[in-house]
């Protein structure tokens, strides 16, 4: 049953559907504002107020009243829907109101290599020693010198157990089965996990370089597509909470919110591997208030607001208190928290050179045309 006070995530990467409605929506009081959302200018404001631009799903109002009340700062809210639109809106200088952002591990090394990120004083941070050892020296920003994790979690397949022959186990599963799973699948709109998981079923990695692998991962997708009814990465979960779908790609978060929901789905991450994706906060070279992004940045690193972030949006944490300090049902979800022997499986997406994305895109474009 979910917690009575848990927020239900739209997902991890969409747009709020409900933009128009929401946009400008202020609530008084908590020094709540979720800017205007259509179009992430954030609202007037005074230079004392805290500008965060995130995802749709991570920031909510008990997050928001609880640090405005410990610091008396006000919170407006803008929204993105991928990390290169974020990118984008920095690059052509439409972010520098903004003094905290939420980007993925892969674009925190874009933006460290753009110059894009102010790097962090840890001397200012309280609670960077309460992280998990592994998020202590990410790969993507060593030492964490520009970026604090907030959550992570993996990528991998929901699926209606009593409506399938037999167990979902790996994305081979998808091939194999794909004339009864016909215009009953759907994978993500997202070019990196759709070719990354034909990449991993092949046997290759999800970063493949090789055009050789790239290209046997594309005609595997060609020969999958007449089984496949949408890339989406939302509008499954009505979708197979309805029963019009058997098996959906998803991220881990929005998999488990969607079990809570019927339980006869099951979320798993396939035992050819995955991606493992976190996500984390900067402060952007820009920021306007820097004390502000500071204040932010250790409320989220107390462990009771970490624990409560997690719980209430489904997030993993990084913290390991936070993490100690979750109800059993939480730590003992592996969907939410998978073991090592499954997270070794796993990869992170890792940026690519030019010529490479550029032939992903081609291939994408391709793929989902038509």
């Amino acid at each position: 049953m979910p917690h009575p006070l848990r927020v239900r995530p739209l997902s991890r990467r969409r747009f709020l559907r409900r933009a128009a409605v929401l946009s400008g929506l202020t609530l008084a009081g908590c020094g709540w504002t979720l800017g205007n959302v259509g179009n992430p200018s954030p609202q007037t404001t005074s230079t004392d107020d805290l500008l965060i631009y995130t995802w749709s799903d991570y920031i909510d109002e008990e997050a928001v009243e609880a640090f405005t009340a410990q610091t008396g700062i006000t919170v407006q809210v803008s929204i993105y829907e991928s990390n290169e639109t974020m990118l984008a809106r920095m690059l052509a200088g439409g972010g520098n109101k903004y003094s905290i952002i939420y980007p993925s591990d892969y674009m925190v090394q874009q933006m460290i290599e753009l110059n894009l990120l102010r790097e962090l004083d840890h001397k200012r941070l309280d609670g960077l020693d309460n992280l998990m050892e592994e998020f202590q020296n990410p790969s993507y920003d060593p030492g964490n010198r520009h970026s604090v994790p907030i959550s992570w979690g993996t990528t991998g397949l929901i699926y209606n157990a009593k409506k399938l022959p037999d167990p979902v186990e790996d994305w081979q599963y998808l091939w194999d089965h794909q004339n009864y799973l016909r215009q009953r699948i759907t994978l993500l709109s997202d070019v990196r996990e759709v070719m990354g998981a034909a990449l991993k079923s092949l046997g290759y990695s999800y970063n493949a370089t090789d055009p050789r692998q790239i290209n046997a991962a594309f005609e595997a997708l060609q020969t999958l597509k007449p089984a496949i009814a949408s890339f989406t990465t939302d509008a499954w979960r009505e979708q197979i909470l309805a029963g019009d779908l058997l098996i959906s790609m998803a991220y881990s978060v929005d998999g488990i919110t969607t079990m809570r929901e019927d339980n006869t789905l099951q979320y798993i991450i396939p035992k050819s591997g995955a991606s493992l994706w976190t996500d984390a906060i900067v402060i952007p070279r820009t920021a306007p208030n820097v004390e502000g992004a500071y204040a932010w940045i250790n409320y989220t690193l107390q462990p009771s607001a970490a624990a409560r972030i997690s719980e209430r949006l489904n997030f993993a944490t990084p913290n390991r208190i936070a993490y100690e300090n979750l109800p059993d049902e939480l730590r003992e979800n592996t969907a939410l928290f998978p073991p090592s022997e499954v997270l070794a499986r796993c990869e992170r997406i890792a940026p690519l050179d030019t010529a490479t994305s550029e032939l992903f895109d081609n291939y994408w474009t391709r793929l989902t045309s038509g």
